[in-house]
């Protein structure tokens, strides 16, 4: 009876016809998921994300959760485990990133890895690679600096105690490392005496630094920053630059422990500023800095945990700007003894100092500086010649444009042609000669700054 019933509910009389109309049932539902799955796969993206939408609200409505492990009872009962983040890829919304991976922020909160560790080539020894000119300009300059330097010299003492007026000599370059308590709270370091900003402003720094001089002082990355410049200015120097040594943590991949109270985010960098005494010119004194050298950046590994040791590239970063050869570092340690440098603080273990000696290495004529060849004045970046009021009286100009009238047809030549060709040309020329355009004169962009002169015809 139950076959009847369904062969006319199906409307076939036997049971052969009700096999068929099975089969072809199934047939159909086989069918229909297969144009399901082309339809899926030939759908518009826009569509996609539609239902993807949908899909999400739905489960959300019934409390699932994805990018994350849930573990719930399944149908049989047989497991119940609690929900697990493997990584942040549960909270990432809506990315549109096509890889993000390269999310560096969110990587230092999943892995304590720092953003500036994936800086590509920050070291001295390929930094310069893809540069081949300015790699040679390093490499001349660090023989020249080798050449020219004096023997190391270092003297156990207390700054606070020692006059240093008994060194006997002024110093081109002082480099200030002072022992910070800010280096206890934050890396852990340990020291006999830390010293605080009153009493580093009481050093008599002014007592022994050149007419011209340079100074660099390491403040940390807290009230240092405005002490610090206190400082430069009792001591009669200006503040130019700031250097910043940004710290990598590639060996030691983790979050930082030991957070300042007052700081809103984590502190990995320090600061170094650099002062500036007396008048000293990038375009004039040549002889005594050059500028654009370096960058204000030191990217370097962060130091072993209780150590307040300081990266080595700041005595390049220096010994490449100034070319003097006077350098004093105060606070230093055994381990920074080098070559061209005078050392002192309480730090070493022992002296070899002698003030007539170390006056005898600078006794010669323009024995102060290291000089310069001419293939590092030919590789090393300039700045054009410095304004001079009234030098538009004539002489060569910017020039470019020749002949009688505003605006006439180029010539080749005149007193006012760039680069200083001299040839049969107008009088009145743009910018220029004797008796420019609106009668301006001087010269412009690397030989001299605006004049006012000329008579125009």
């Amino acid at each position: 009876m139950e076959y009847v019933c369904y062969g006319v509910q199906l409307g076939v009389s036997n049971v052969d016809d009700l096999s068929q109309v099975l089969n072809s049932r199934e047939e159909q539902q086989e069918k229909e998921a297969k144009k399901k799955e082309i339809s899926d796969l030939t759908e518009p993206p826009e569509a996609k994300r539609r239902t993807s939408r949908e899909d999400g609200e739905k489960r959300k409505n019934r409390g699932d959760s994805s990018g994350s492990r849930r573990y719930s009872k399944d149908r049989e009962g047989e497991q119940d485990e609690e929900e697990v983040y493997t990584d942040s890829s549960a909270f990432l919304k809506g990315t549109q990133s096509a890889n993000p991976h390269n999310d560096y922020c969110q990587n230092f909160v999943d892995t304590g890895e720092r953003p500036q560790n994936y800086i590509r080539d920050v070291g001295l020894a390929n930094r310069f690679e893809e540069y081949p000119k300015l790699r040679e300009l390093i490499r001349l300059k660090d023989r020249l600096i080798q050449q020219t330097n004096s023997p190391p010299m270092y003297l156990k003492c207390d700054p606070d105690m020692f006059d240093l007026r008994d060194l006997g000599s002024k110093f081109d370059v002082i480099l200030i490392e002072p022992p910070l308590e800010e280096y206890q709270r934050t890396v852990g370091a340990s020291s006999n005496r830390y010293w605080s900003w009153d009493e580093i402003a009481r050093i008599e720094i002014e007592q022994i630094a050149a007419p011209r001089s340079f100074i660099w002082i390491w403040c940390g990355s807290s009230d240092g920053l405005d002490a610090a410049r206190s400082c430069l200015k009792k001591w009669g120097f200006r503040r130019c630059e700031d250097i910043c040594w940004i710290k990598t943590n590639i060996q030691n991949p983790s979050h930082n422990k030991n957070l300042e109270s007052r700081s809103i985010f984590q502190r990995t960098k320090e600061h170094c500023l650099m002062g500036i005494r007396g008048t000293v010119r990038r375009s004039t004194d040549g002889d005594f800095i050059h500028a654009n050298v370096d960058i204000d950046l030191i990217i370097d590994e962060e130091k072993q945990y209780g150590s307040d040791e300081k990266p080595v590239e700041i005595f390049h970063l220096i010994e490449h700007f100034c070319l003097g050869r006077r350098r004093l570092h105060i606070f230093g340690r055994d381990t920074t003894i080098r070559p061209g440098w005078l050392t002192i603080g309480p730090g070493l273990t022992t002296s070899n100092f002698d003030p007539a000696i170390y006056a005898s290495y600078f006794k010669d004529p323009n024995g102060t500086l290291t000089g310069c060849t001419e293939d590092v004045e030919r590789l090393r970046p300039k700045s054009p010649p410095p304004k001079q009021k009234g030098q538009g009286q004539g002489g060569g100009q910017r020039g470019g444009r020749g002949g009688g009238q505003r605006g006439g047809p180029p010539q080749m030549g005149g007193p006012g042609m760039r680069g200083g060709m001299n040839s049969m040309g107008g009088q009145q020329m743009r910018g220029g000669g004797a008796g420019g355009w609106g009668g301006r004169g001087g010269q412009r962009g690397g030989f001299g700054g605006w004049g006012r002169g000329g008579h125009q015809r």
